[in-house]
């Protein structure tokens, strides 16, 4: 890896990497920085963990000059807010010594707020599609002044739905700019991204998406149920030497909840949690409590899966085997980060046994199965998604016509078997004259 004194940085940018202790730059930032500094498009494939937003911050801070406009020149899309969070606060520890304004906007949050921010000017934004299409549509940002587009986990925000906002933002920025973009996967949605609105990009690729991290040891255990991965998962963590800072990623919201419970009364205030339904104070709240040590345990859905970068995570587990392959890899990249090492344990079910063979197959290793504990207490309670479903047997079908008739089969009573005659006047002219008689007037009626 190059060292940083070989590198040609401002002396603002030399002075806030020393203070962060900062000394040489990994792969995918050494090979982003002269590419980026021409001012070619960049297309950047390398996985998460390595270091990617340094490797665009650096060489386009270098590039920013001081200036008071308030429009935007540089403009960076994430998929999520905690991405947010954590680049805003990336980029003005490397601003400390610089007069560069960065403004962070996304959901969840008062939009006014965000628009008065907006108003006072800013040289970086930071956002969500979402929001930043919210603001540009209500005329509190504008976008003429971009020269420089990021686009960070571009796989990620095209699977969370934004390519309508993506598509809009791209016809609103100026035809002119230096187009930057980072992703852990190549998918054909992103090609196609590419093709629409790329200039011939450089392409970087560090590593094979699915290519496990050589810092990372990993291990599974195959376990019968939920409730056994459970008090799996707690006898583990009991162990509070060994097990200093974990994070437990699990499937869904509902799951994501039962499970917090259970730990909950296991460890009491140690342990937080984090989805989607969580407001996004509380969200913040979460991984702040996680990352200065006040909870040790942190429960999370696939939401803080990408990019989220959490300093010295012991160990990654798996609660259950995630429904795609790569998405194991963006789990476990959450430890062994910055060349430092880490561990990941997977438990999987009979029932995950494809899916975790798919995850050997994308990484080309098998991961080590370690022998169940003998003193855990394996569960015969299922959960209702583990319950067989009985089938009715007849279902909506209707009974054949020869069948006997249930209880709720009755011959009808007297009263309702009486059919509509058509009123009392019509059944005594029908009783008289046999058939009904005409009014004058009226279509067929006596002529006179």
């Amino acid at each position: 890896m190059q060292a940083l004194s070989e590198v040609n940085l401002s002396t603002q940018l030399r002075n806030a990497l020393e203070d962060l202790a900062f000394d040489k730059l990994t792969p995918i930032q050494e090979k982003s920085y002269p590419v980026i500094l021409s001012g070619e498009d960049v297309v950047g494939i390398a996985q998460t963990g390595t270091g990617k937003t340094f490797a665009y911050l650096l060489p386009i801070l270098k590039e920013l000059k001081y200036s008071e406009q308030v429009n935007p020149r540089v403009l960076v899309l994430v998929p999520t807010r905690e991405l947010v969070v954590q680049i805003v606060e990336q980029a003005r520890l490397l601003t400390n010594y610089m007069s560069t304004r960065v403004l962070g906007v996304y959901g969840g949050t008062n939009i006014k707020t965000q628009a008065q921010e907006a108003g006072q000017g800013a040289d970086i934004i930071i956002a969500t599609p979402g929001r930043l299409y919210d603001l540009v549509l209500s005329r509190a940002l504008q976008l003429k002044a971009i020269s420089k587009l990021v686009i960070d986990e571009v796989d990620v925000m095209l699977d969370l739905g934004f390519r309508f906002q993506l598509k809009n933002i791209f016809e609103l920025l100026p035809p002119r700019r230096q187009n930057i973009m980072y992703s852990a996967t190549m998918t054909n949605d992103v090609d196609l991204l590419i093709q629409d609105y790329f200039n011939r990009p450089a392409k970087i690729s560090i590593a094979v998406s699915g290519t496990p991290l050589e810092n990372i040891e990993q291990t599974c255990y195959s376990v019968l149920n939920f409730n056994t991965k459970a008090n799996l998962l707690a006898h583990l963590l009991h162990s509070t030497e060994e097990y200093k800072k974990v994070l437990v990623f699990i499937a869904n919201k509902k799951s994501a909840d039962v499970l917090f419970e259970f730990m909950e009364n296991e460890f009491a205030s140690k342990v937080g949690i984090i989805h989607s339904n969580k407001s996004q104070n509380y969200r913040l709240r979460s991984i702040e409590d996680f990352e200065n040590g006040a909870t040790r345990i942190l429960v999370a859905t696939d939401v803080i899966a990408r990019g989220l970068d959490i300093e010295a995570i012991s160990h990654v587990i798996n609660f259950d085997v995630p429904q795609y392959p790569e998405n194991y890899m963006h789990r476990i990249g959450r430890t062994g980060r910055a060349e430092q090492t880490g561990k990941t344990i997977l438990f999987y079910t009979e029932k995950e046994l494809i899916r975790k063979e798919a995850i050997e197959e994308l990484m080309e290793l098998k991961i080590p199965i370690i022998d169940f504990p003998a003193d855990v207490e394996v569960s015969n309670v299922l959960t209702a998604e583990e319950r067989p479903h009985k089938k009715e047997k007849y279902g909506n079908h209707k009974l054949a016509q020869n069948s006997d008739a249930g209880i709720s089969f009755h011959e009808k009573k007297e009263s309702n078997k009486r059919t509509n005659l058509g009123g009392s006047y019509k059944r005594e002219i029908v009783s008289k004259y046999k058939k009904p008689q005409h009014k004058r007037g009226s279509k067929g009626g006596k002529k006179r």
